[in-house]
């Protein structure tokens, strides 16, 4: 019974991994609960012994991407001062590396759009997604010591994902570079962060 239940746990998990990375890509409508299963190496008819619907799939998949987020933001800022840790997290954001990733980068560029479209339950886990890593990017400028660190982290998540989501759209690459580039510099600015050579 044991194998059964990890096994499930596992399933489920493989289930998300691959939800996450075709939602990311092509959007929640674009991608279907067969495509999802066949890329996790399972049939259609085992989708529902782990989800109730496709919004079930989605909501738990946003879930997915925000752990992935947060450990990616938790990797940034272990090692050094917290200045240090945001800095790399900046440059790791707006990275052109972050903006090709579209199937394993943030979700917050790459479900904005979508997420108007989508039921209240995914809605609600993006919302949650969104509050986590302004709350965690507020921890970090308030042990710099800066002032309204909340409402300061709330715009710079905000820059970071508008930032990206306008580097994906254009289709001039020295032109998203550039959005990149300036972003990048003007938020290492405004936030007292070294700016690299």
């Amino acid at each position: 019974m044991r194998y059964k239940a990890e096994h499930k746990v596992e399933t489920r998990r493989r289930v998300l991994a691959e939800a996450a990375r075709s939602i990311r890509t092509s959007g929640p409508d674009r991608v279907s609960v067969a495509e999802i299963m066949s890329g996790a190496g399972l049939t259609h008819g085992a989708f529902y012994a782990h989800f109730k619907s496709k919004d079930a799939l989605v909501a738990g998949a946003i879930d997915e991407m925000f752990n992935d987020a947060r450990r990616r933001l938790a990797r940034s800022t272990a090692d050094g001062s917290p200045a240090e840790g945001l800095a790399r997290y900046i440059d790791f954001y707006l990275s052109t590396q972050h903006r090709d990733a579209r199937g394993t980068g943030c979700p917050l560029p790459a479900l904005s759009a979508d997420l108007a479209r989508l039921g209240p339950e995914a809605r609600v886990r993006y919302g949650e997604g969104v509050d986590s890593l302004t709350r965690r990017l507020a921890d970090t400028l308030a042990l710099m010591g800066r002032g309204g660190a909340e409402a300061e982290a709330a715009s710079v998540v905000a820059e970071l994902v508008g930032a990206v989501a306008l580097a994906r759209a254009v289709s001039d690459p020295q032109q998203s570079d550039s959005i990149l580039a300036a972003s990048r510099t003007a938020l290492r600015r405004r936030l007292n962060l070294e700016i690299a050579p």
